[in-house]
């Protein structure tokens, strides 16, 4: 073995050694010890650590995929982040006010995937291994809010009575206002004595509510999420941000960008998590591909009291974009998935709008896209940084862009 020093962190947390050669749990300036195996290191020793380096504060931590970096300090990864951000926007040529970094605490997730397999002695519930198959039990997690710990023995349950032996069954755990909100994928087909026996369980075990396979099995209460004076009932697995905290963050961030208007577009919408709380100030319209958020959304601003007028419309915004000639807002809000939103934002950008909120959890993508509104005249303000997935590469951002 040669000892080789890392250069720096790439955009999956990995260090990187020249070559290039990907390193993973490994930080900037340290000397290790690895067998080279295609262009990955395995076997890693450290030989001289990073003053960075810190002991990983959850036990699960070195067999567990489900964080990639609580080997760095707090500041350390702060740091990164936004200089992720500070590095996408530079490759477009773009400079900006970064504001610091806003960071969910530990314990403070609401939603997560549980994967589930079937054992002799019972069932293996968690997250994989990293680049494995192999699901790691994680009873002293570190990320799930303790609310949602309890999900960890009810997910191992379901997948006694109703998991598949070929295969492992996926639970989408949310927490909503009314408890545990379950969605399972890739479990045995309903029929009659099965069905029945999961609406007994999801009694037993206190559920909101229990879908399977995108089927509702039972509602024992509605499980609610409150986007400002709303209270949304989500689709069963449907989207929500992954901390309360990271939420507020983007909330607040978006209510910064916003600095008047009587009328609002928000694109890419999901369930109101910005149309609602905005609905305070302005009229707003809301657009979403998936049809079952639509209309979670509309029903959450119909039950609500003090909001201005809220219409929402189900519409594929990558195949057929809102044009400019349509877009007859004082502002937009833009929340698109990790793709960017490209056909969408050439139309923004030849609008009229004064002020755009956009949120983006790329920060390529939305560099991509910066350029695209700045050549068109606006100005991007500023950046907030989010980092609500804690210990790992994951980056979230708001910002504003005004038309002068």
């Amino acid at each position: 073995m040669s000892q080789i020093t890392i250069q720096r962190l790439g955009l999956h947390g990995d260090g990187i050694a020249d070559g290039p050669l990907f390193a993973p749990l490994t930080l900037p300036a340290e000397t290790i010890e690895g067998e080279v195996e295609g262009n990955r290191l395995k076997n890693i020793r450290i030989v001289e650590p990073s003053e960075h380096r810190v002991k990983a504060p959850c036990r699960h931590f070195k067999s567990c995929g489900g964080c990639q970096l609580q080997h760095a300090a707090d500041d350390f990864l702060a740091g990164w982040k936004v200089e992720i951000v500070r590095q996408a926007l530079a490759a477009q040529g773009v400079e900006t006010d970064l504001k610091p970094i806003i960071t969910s605490p530990p314990c403070s997730r609401r939603r997560a995937v549980l994967s589930a397999r079937r054992t002799k002695k019972g069932a293996l519930v968690g997250f994989h291994a990293r680049a494995s198959d192999l699901i790691v039990d994680v009873p002293d997690c570190q990320l799930l809010h303790p609310d949602m710990m309890p999900a960890l023995d009810i997910v191992a349950e379901l997948c006694q009575i109703a998991g598949s032996r070929k295969g492992e069954i996926s639970a989408t755990v949310s927490l909503s206002e009314a408890g545990l909100d379950l969605a399972v994928r890739g479990g045995k087909p309903l029929e009659g004595p099965l069905l029945a026996r999961l609406a007994q369980e999801t009694e037993r075990f206190g559920l909101a509510r229990l879908s399977w396979d995108g089927e509702v099995i039972a509602t024992r209460t509605p499980p609610y999420q409150k986007f400002g004076e709303a209270r949304v009932v989500p689709p069963p697995g449907a989207f929500l941000q992954a901390t309360k905290d990271g939420e507020v963050a983007l909330l607040a961030a978006v209510q910064e960008a916003i600095t008047g208007g009587k009328s609002g577009i928000d694109l890419f919408a999901g369930c109101g998590t910005f149309t609602l709380p905005m609905a305070r100030y302005a009229q707003m319209h809301g657009i979403e591909g998936e049809k079952t958020m639509v209309r979670a959304l509309d029903a959450g601003w119909r039950s609500a009291q003090g909001l201005k007028k809220v219409t929402a419309e189900a519409r594929d915004l990558f195949r057929n974009p809102v044009i400019a000639e349509d877009l007859r807002y004082d502002f937009a809000i833009i929340d698109p998935p990790r793709a960017g939103a490209e056909a969408q934002i050439a139309e923004l950008a030849r609008s009229k709008i004064s002020e755009i909120a956009y949120v983006s959890c790329n920060p390529v993508t939305f560099a991509r896209d910066a350029i695209t509104l700045i050549n068109a005249g606006y100005a991007l303000d500023w950046v907030q940084t989010v980092d609500q997935f804690r210990w790992s590469s994951h980056i979230e951002l708001a910002s504003r862009f005004v038309r002068h």
